[in-house]
């Protein structure tokens, strides 16, 4: 006999219905270590970068509680699969010097087609500056002499995170 009324399908979902303000702080670090190895695997050594939300999600949660700026890699074969994660300089609160020439090495030595360059934000705004704008320019400009493609620079806080690709600005 047929009602009106189907039952609920259940979920496959087992974390749909958690919410943080009933997590102690050690779950909510479990659930953070959780993310980074869920994102971890898809940004591992030859996995595909395909999906660019996932990518920004994973370096946010990456850099999301240091308190200096980090600025790093993640260096491509020619089908945008990861070789190499890398962070390569660290710098300050508000800054952190970038050398092109330590860029292209790594990307001759690990025979990159493409890069994807990233860095924090620690004061939480991931908005690029100025000097964001100039240096991500300056690697691009190096690197294309090797022909190593930039495919994009990401600015990550805590919060958000602001592609230089989808902005226009590569």
């Amino acid at each position: 006999m047929k009602t009106g009324k189907q039952a609920p399908k259940a979920s496959s979902d087992r974390f749909s219905g958690l919410k943080t303000g009933a997590l102690t702080e050690e779950e909510k670090a479990s659930v953070i270590n959780l993310a980074l190895s869920v994102l971890a695997l898809r940004h591992r050594r030859g996995r595909a970068l395909n999906n660019p939300r996932n990518t920004q999600e994973y370096l946010r949660i990456k850099l999301a509680d240091r308190k200096h700026e980090v600025f790093g890699t993640l260096f491509l074969d020619s089908q945008h699969r990861v070789l190499q994660y890398a962070e390569l300089f660290q710098g300050t609160i508000d800054g952190a010097a970038v050398y092109p020439r330590v860029v292209v090495q790594e990307a001759l030595g690990l025979n990159a087609a493409a890069v994807v360059l990233f860095h924090n934000h620690p004061s939480g705004v991931a908005e690029p500056s100025t000097a964001d704008r100039n240096i991500t320019k300056r690697l691009q400009d190096a690197l294309a002499l090797i022909d190593v493609r930039v495919l994009d620079h990401l600015v990550v806080s805590a919060g958000e995170a602001t592609s230089f690709a989808e902005r226009g600005l590569l």
